[in-house]
């Protein structure tokens, strides 16, 4: 029977504590939560918390219990990781996990902390817990190219928008950089590397106005559930699908990305195409298993057909509506454009009410 802390299907309730970068509080926030719901008499336990040995955060620690890590043996060095067993053993009300992209040591249950988090809510134990959103999936592109980095430890935007409620912690570029600067963030080895890269004044604000548009999303969102539910008929409507095109000859992802990020924003469906011209290659498989993959993860449908590939995607968006195209730059050539025609060229001109957006090529670290 669900409960005030568990949904209506019996899983636990989850609740992020977002920030656009290291230092912020995120952890600090989150023992304060759970030392107020403590207070309320729910029954709260630390799963895994980091407090990177700063004293402030150890003293806020005191009164709840701990669970013992895993400890796991890799490469002749031993590691701790989220007991996930332990915890739905223990079964309390409320869980404690920070860092929600943290990759587990080889071993572990998970490859990903989010996917520990996903087995517990599945037994009906909520958990709070923290990230940065630097480390959104959809937003991979968008983090590289403002920070120059690849962040390969993602959570799914899937698990982020099913979350009960996000609570950004926020503070000021130049406050965090003066925490940086007086050795409270990171150890003094690591400060100037920092300056570098994350913790430029520009790219902190960057990064904070990102956190606070996902924050936004996520009000709308909230808007538009209690809509439904309530059955308020909404004040706009919309009929917009957005459709995403896969190409086997080169990575997708940050095609597939941007049309998510599209969708969302719009409110509207999307969907991804993979039109099949001849039997793909072992790179291409390799490639479109990627591009799949990722599809799933961010919850978007995929339909696959068969034929050339300008005719299916003109005959696909006619027959099903679609309002926005999302496509990768062609792969002809300067010569090939003369003697065959430009592929967007053609795009443009048979789907005359249609918005192509053309994403840029997939870079060399992507």
């Amino acid at each position: 029977m669900p409960t005030s802390e568990t949904t209506a299907d019996g899983k636990g309730r989850l609740k992020i504590f977002l920030s656009f970068a290291t230092g912020v509080g995120k952890t600090f926030r989150l023992l304060d939560e759970a030392h107020r719901r403590a207070r309320r008499g729910q029954d709260v336990v630390i799963g895994i918390v980091d407090a990177r040995k700063r004293q402030s955060t150890l003293d806020h620690m005191q009164g709840f219990e701990v669970m013992a890590p895993q400890i796991i043996k890799y490469g002749g060095r031993e590691y701790e990781a989220l007991n996930v067993d332990a915890v739905i053993k223990r079964h309390p009300t409320v869980v404690l996990i920070d860092d929600l992209e943290k990759k587990n040591p080889p071993g572990a249950a998970h490859e990903y902390r989010w996917q520990d988090v996903e087995q517990i809510l599945e037994h009906g134990i909520s958990v709070l817990t923290t990230m940065n959103v630097a480390h959104l999936e959809s937003l991979n592109d968008k983090i590289s190219d403002i920070v120059g980095i690849r962040i390969t430890d993602t959570v799914p935007d899937q698990l982020f928008h099913k979350s009960e409620e996000i609570e950004i912690i926020d503070a000021t570029p130049r406050a965090l950089i003066n925490r940086l600067e007086r050795g409270d963030i990171f150890p003094a080895n690591e400060i100037e590397q920092q300056r570098q890269t994350w913790f430029k004044e520009e790219t902190l604000s960057a990064l904070r106005e990102i956190a606070m548009r996902e924050a936004a999303g996520r009000v709308d969102e909230d808007v538009n559930e209690y809509r439904r539910k309530k059955r308020i008929e909404k004040l706009w409507a919309t009929n917009d699908r957005v459709l995403i095109c896969i190409s086997p000859s080169k990575p997708s992802l940050r095609i597939v990305r941007r049309g998510w990020r599209m969708a969302q924003k719009m409110n509207a469906d999307a969907v991804a195409l993979f039109v099949q011209e001849k039997e793909p290659t072992e790179e291409e498989e390799r490639i479109l298993h990627d591009d799949f993959a990722l599809a799933e993860r961010l919850g978007i449908r995929v339909e696959k057909t068969s034929g050339k590939p300008l005719e299916m995607i003109i005959r696909y968006c006619k027959e099903n509506n679609v309002t926005q195209l999302v496509v990768g730059h062609s792969d002809r050539s300067k010569l090939e454009q003369i003697t065959k025609g430009s592929l967007i060229n053609e795009l443009v001109r048979e789907l005359r009410t249609i918005d192509i957006l053309v994403v840029a090529a997939e870079t060399s670290n992507s």
